[in-house]
């Protein structure tokens, strides 16, 4: 069986949900026997010479570094290599990408679209991107073969809004990671061991990191914070955010995966994630599978992992915000997320299911 991926930025270790996502899942459907390509975008691969990752194929292919023409020129670029490459399956990941989906099914293939979430709903987009995002979500909808979604909240848009009823629901997944017990890192941070709180995310305005930076202010303690990623693409709201957070004694590491990463988890207090949208958030697992105390905004996507009354505060309302964040630090609490992780957001098993639904796929055409 052979697949072609579009959609995501690139694998390995580039920033984003998609992309952590499509990371995890294809070089399991590679083990499982699927030729995989992913399709990445050039400008954010830092190695053009590397050609494979864990057993899937890397195919880069050229992207304007414009966050308003990036995704659909390297779509369409992407839906003509695959036409010249003649997979079984073109798997389409995100909304935006989706609007060529009825081109690629004008050209023949087969097409499985996975939905990550409204993406129409980030503070980032204009009104022109806001309309293709939502023709994206109607076209990959109503002329995918196959759509997959990753939450019920997302499963229920495609339901109300274009009556399509056989979404499969497969959710984003988790590794159980094996906890660093080094300190290099954090101490090179000036960090010491649960005394500081971590956010993880981009530097736009849907993550919330305004309102995180204005709670912290306002309580008095000595847990540092740290922020964990930056913005694809500069704007005034990521250049603010950081003098914002310079200003009031926050970390800023950027980008960061592996052992850095793994260590910042490893060692924090607290995760917060102050979210205005989400699809099923990686980050938020993520946190999890260190079994950190949380706290988190009360949208539908984080309110679906059924966490506890306390771990979530009402979205956009500081003072509810700041008044759960100081309970959280004075009366911070050990976790267990392992048994739910390991039965709901397991990558081997996320890989088996998408797995099922190219074999049924192929089987259908087989039988027309």
């Amino acid at each position: 069986m052979k697949v072609i991926v579009l959609g995501t930025r690139g694998i390995p270790d580039i920033q984003g949900g998609v992309e952590t996502h499509c990371q995890e899942l294809y070089p399991r459907l590679a083990k499982l026997g699927v030729d995989v390509t992913v399709i990445t975008r050039k400008p954010y691969v830092d190695d053009l010479k590397r050609i494979e990752y864990k057993g899937a194929k890397l195919k880069h292919i050229f992207a304007p570094k414009k966050k308003s023409l990036e995704a659909i020129i390297h779509t369409f670029l992407g839906v003509l290599y695959a036409k010249k490459e003649n997979p079984d399956i073109l798997h389409v990941h995100a909304i935006g990408p989706s609007i060529m989906v009825p081109f690629a099914k004008l050209l023949g293939l087969k097409v499985v679209v996975t939905n990550h979430g409204p993406d129409y709903n980030r503070q980032k987009w204009g009104k022109l991107a806001k309309f293709i995002l939502k023709l994206g979500e109607k076209l990959g909808t109503i002329y995918a073969d196959r759509v997959i979604v990753i939450s019920e909240v997302i499963k229920s848009i495609q339901e109300e809004k274009y009556k399509r009823y056989d979404c499969d629901l497969i959710f984003n997944g988790v590794n159980i990671p094996k906890k660093s017990i080094s300190i290099d890192y954090i101490k090179s941070l000036n960090l010491e061991a649960k005394k500081y709180i971590v956010a993880v995310g981009r530097f736009v305005e849907e993550k919330g990191f305004h309102d995180l930076i204005e709670a912290y202010k306002q309580i008095d303690t000595n847990i540092k914070l740290v922020l964990v990623g930056d913005a694809d693409h500069e704007t005034n709201y990521s250049k603010n955010l950081k003098q914002l957070a310079k200003k009031n004694g926050i970390i800023l590491t950027g980008f960061i995966k592996g052992e850095k990463l793994n260590q910042i988890f490893s060692h924090a207090k607290l995760f917060v994630m102050p979210s205005y949208h989400e699809g099923l958030p990686i980050a938020l697992l993520e946190a999890m599978s260190y079994n950190l105390d949380i706290l988190v905004s009360n949208i539908p996507a984080n309110l679906e992992v059924k966490l506890l009354n306390k771990d979530y505060f009402r979205i956009g309302d500081i003072s509810d915000f700041t008044k759960k964040f100081e309970k959280k630090i004075q009366f911070n609490e050990m976790r267990n997320f392992d048994e739910l992780l390991k039965k709901k957001y397991s990558w081997n098993n996320i890989a088996k299911q998408v797995m099922k639904i190219y074999e049924n796929l192929l089987k259908e055409q087989r039988w027309t």
